[in-house]
């Protein structure tokens, strides 16, 4: 992206010093430098920042530089500094998320990433869930404190950032943020009571440019925050972000599928043309969240898992090499894939004894197969993997393949007809797709139709810094989806119980694990 096309940028323009022939005021004299420099756009400087501008001006003999917020059609002077080639400015995008926050520290003149931080979002003392969240935020002073906490968060990993990298504060000038629905309306202070009830409103889909001031964050004042839209209280800021990543909304010829995977499970269908959302519940067992052994992907965590067809040893991998600990929702999925491909499940996802040996115990009636050894695991005891763990897994992923169906059959088209299909959020960037196709959670595409995207809600809240092109398409994006609501689908049910096999009860639907089928038809178990 070209410089002048920045959201955020410095400016040098030419102001001459006033004079008995020239009195213009000190306000007017730099709008209308500024007019020169980026073209006849409308032109605003906050009151703090007028009230400092002559002693700016006059200390500085008028050679100043302009830190400018500009959108297609407007722009913010946000602040005023003495005349330096060498200056930078610095932007702050914001992962918002209801269990994590991640932060990144960028240069703005070159959109370089100087530093990026994870840390726990605070709110969690207070509930891991959202609606534990939104209740405590309706009685008393509940929603301010839910507030303070993640901007004192905020602040003290800013500032630590700050001090890291010898920046001052007040040369960071913006800050981006993109969050569900729930936790932008905690962020901002605004309640979220409506939200989860009907007809669920929220208080706001499309925020203006705020100031960081406005929230208490401790950088420039004047700093544009920029909190991504959502779409009603299900479909928030976080997947504007998704899509702006992805691209699908550029693309005209083709149709486009995103998917992120967190708490739900949440997909959009379309291109520059058209898009279409919805959301369902699917995401816990797929995040790792409902098995005994389940865990959020990180240090220790199996993320991969392979199994012998012939001796039937498991192999597996975790992140950063460490023991086990846990497996992630990748994890479970591989897991799931590998003990149906040998047969040590069925159809249905039952254990089968004869396939699994000694590896599968029994204790208080519930069946558990020995995934990790006391020995080997990093936690001392064996990590197993139970029936109902299983059964969970099945839910959440004809849940999933169910949505996608769903919206599929709402436009018309078949799964053949989407170009790529895109995996948002930490989950993808772990899965592998043949053993979601195996399990019949995705649908049973050519691979290279399949892409990992990361975390696009960092990854979009950056960008928007490189272009305002970007900003304006965030609102545009947010205009043009229509979401769809499934608990009013009369087709969802029916389908979902067709899902609840592996992969299905319709086997012509995944051609490329028909041989895993036709050989654990075999097994009585199977049957």
């Amino acid at each position: 992206m070209q410089n002048s096309e920045k959201l955020i940028r410095i400016i040098n323009p030419e102001i001459n010093p006033p004079s008995l022939k020239d009195n213009t005021a000190d306000v007017d004299r730099i709008i209308k430098a500024a007019k020169r420099s980026i073209g006849q756009k409308d032109i605003s400087m906050a009151l703090s920042l007028i009230k400092e501008t002559p002693e700016k001006l006059r200390a500085n003999n008028y050679r100043v530089s302009l830190c400018i917020f500009e959108t297609e059609d407007r722009a913010e002077i946000i602040d005023i500094y003495g005349m330096d080639p060498s200056r930078d400015i610095y932007g702050i995008a914001v992962d918002l998320g209801s269990s994590t926050i991640v932060m990144r520290l960028m240069r703005l003149s070159d959109m370089k990433k100087i530093d990026q931080i994870t840390f726990k979002n605070p709110q969690i003392k207070v509930g891991a869930d959202i609606l534990a969240r939104i209740h405590f935020a309706s009685k008393g002073d509940g929603l301010k404190k839910l507030q303070d906490m993640v901007v004192q968060a905020m602040n003290k990993e800013i500032e630590g950032l700050s001090k890291r990298h010898n920046v001052a504060l007040d040369e960071i000038v913006g800050i981006t943020v993109a969050g569900n629905t729930s936790m932008s309306h905690l962020f901002l202070g605004l309640t979220p009571y409506w939200i989860c009830r009907e007809p669920y409103i929220p208080v706001i889909n499309k925020f203006e440019p705020l100031k960081a001031s406005d929230v208490g964050l401790g950088i420039n004042p004047r700093a544009p925050l920029i909190v991504f839209p959502n779409v009603g209280s299900y479909f928030g800021g976080d997947l504007i972000a998704g899509i702006l990543v992805s691209g699908m909304a550029r693309q005209k010829d083709d149709i486009y599928m995103l998917v992120d995977v967190g708490t739900n499970a949440e997909v959009v269908l379309g291109n520059a043309d058209w898009l279409m959302a919805c959301a369902g519940a699917a995401g816990p067992a797929l995040e790792g969240g409902v098995a005994n052994i389940g865990m959020i992907a990180g240090p220790g965590v199996i993320d991969k898992i392979r199994i012998d067809p012939d001796t039937l040893n498991i192999k597996y991998h975790t992140i950063d090499e460490l023991p086990p600990i846990g497996i992630c929702g990748s994890g479970i999925i591989d897991l799931v894939a590998q003990l149906f491909i040998t047969g040590m499940i069925d159809m249905r996802g039952k254990f089968v004894p004869e396939r699994c040996g000694n590896r599968l115990i029994e204790q208080d009636g519930i069946k558990y197969l020995i995934i990790v050894s006391s020995e080997e695991s990093g936690t001392g005891q064996e990590l197993t993997l139970s029936q109902p763990d299983i059964d969970s897994l099945i839910r959440s992923k004809a849940a999933m393949y169910t949505i996608l169906t769903t919206i599929i059959n709402t436009i018309n088209i078949s799964f053949k007809d989407i170009k790529k299909f895109y995996i948002a959020g930490t989950f993808g960037s772990y899965i592998d797709p043949v053993s979601a196709i195996t399990i019949g959670m995705i649908p049973d595409l050519p691979l290279d139709t399949y892409v990992s995207l990361g975390n696009t809600s960092i990854e979009g809240a950056s960008m928007l810094f490189s272009s305002y092109s970007y900003y304006d398409e965030m609102f545009r994006i947010r205009d043009m989806i229509t979401y769809m609501e499934l608990n009013v689908n009369q087709e969802f049910m029916q389908l979902f119980s067709a899902a609840k096999f592996i992969p299905h009860t319709d086997r012509s639907l995944f051609p490329s694990v028909r041989q895993y089928n036709e050989k654990n038809t075999k097994n009585k178990e199977g049957v």
